[in-house]
């Protein structure tokens, strides 16, 4: 048996509690997981997890060795990596979890440029509007919008997405445009419950801040849907500006850009990775890449023509 590869059975089989998810993240059998896992044992001299018909535990043994191994892991993927991306370029596989609308419309397009430059890199993309578990789902990064929540993963910040007030003309020329966050209220809002504060719209302007709580509402849990709501003359959106990239907003586009004097809430926008000594190599050449590439696009803000 090939000490490494036990070690991989024993984590990933520790980390999802199955010996199932364990064999599909190293693509092997699930009787070779376990026979893996079994040997390794043997060659410790101890029983690393406890096993029922139901679920997998850890014995204080394998928490001990759980706490290290990773980590063990993790290095020598990186010394064996540089040895051979020296001679062949990044290889190996790139587990990336990122927002469904966000993923589509731009994370996809990105990654596809980042591909070009390291062709011999398998990219495995999963679009979830949820927060994932990346060491329990195993994924290499997670792009995410907003602040992130857990002190257990590392931050790279790339950038910043704003939010854009929007509505129809027809839907304008039928209700009237507000001009204030007050005059609101007798508007029909269509609110994107992906957003952390769906129902909580901060408009700031002469350093006062004003609060907007939606009443008469469309919720959708989708920010292009709540765009294209918006563009059927339904009512008021707010939409991230990465949904109005690619479409004129004002004189000569659908949508007309309302409340333009205040300013509203930016989110971070940030790729997050498991926190550990060694960051493998093509993890960090995703990461930078991303930077550039983010900056590169401009797609923190729309194009506005008021």
């Amino acid at each position: 048996m090939d000490v490494v590869d036990g070690l991989k059975a024993f984590v990933f089989t520790a980390q999802t509690g199955s010996f199932t998810e364990a064999a599909n993240r190293m693509g092997i059998s699930n009787r070779l997981t376990s026979k893996y896992v079994a040997q390794l044992e043997d060659k410790i001299g101890a029983r690393l997890l406890q096993r029922t018909t139901r679920q997998v535990g850890l014995t204080p043994q394998g928490e001990e060795l759980l706490a290290r191994a990773p980590a063990l892991i993790a290095e020598l993927d990186d010394l064996l990596g540089c040895v051979s991306e020296n001679a062949r370029g990044l290889t190996g596989s790139l587990r990336i979890s990122a927002p469904v609308t966000f993923g589509e419309i731009y994370i996809s397009e990105m990654l596809s440029r980042f591909s070009i430059l390291h062709p011999n890199l398998s990219i495995d993309l999963r679009l979830n509007d949820s927060h994932v578990d990346l060491a329990v789902e195993g994924f290499d990064v997670a792009f995410r919008i907003g602040s992130p929540e857990l002190n257990t993963l590392k931050v790279r910040k790339l950038g910043t997405i704003t939010t854009v007030l929007v509505a129809n003309r027809q839907y304008l020329e039928r209700y009237g445009e507000p001009h204030t966050p007050e005059e609101l209220e007798k508007h029909i809002c269509i609110e994107d419950t992906n957003r952390r504060e769906a129902n909580r719209w901060v408009f700031t302007k002469d350093d006062s801040e004003y609060v907007f709580h939606p009443s008469r509402n469309f919720t959708v849990n989708n920010a292009r849907i709540a765009k294209s709501w918006a563009q059927r003359g339904m009512g008021i959106a707010l939409c991230p500006s990465f949904i109005l990239h690619k479409e004129g907003v004002g004189e000569n586009g659908q949508l007309v850009r309302l409340l333009s004097d205040y300013t509203m809430k930016t989110l971070p926008l940030c790729a997050v990775y498991l926190n550990g000594k060694v960051i493998p190599k093509k993890v960090r050449a995703l990461i930078d890449f991303a930077v550039q590439d983010f900056d590169n696009s401009n797609l923190s803000a729309c194009r506005l023509k008021d």
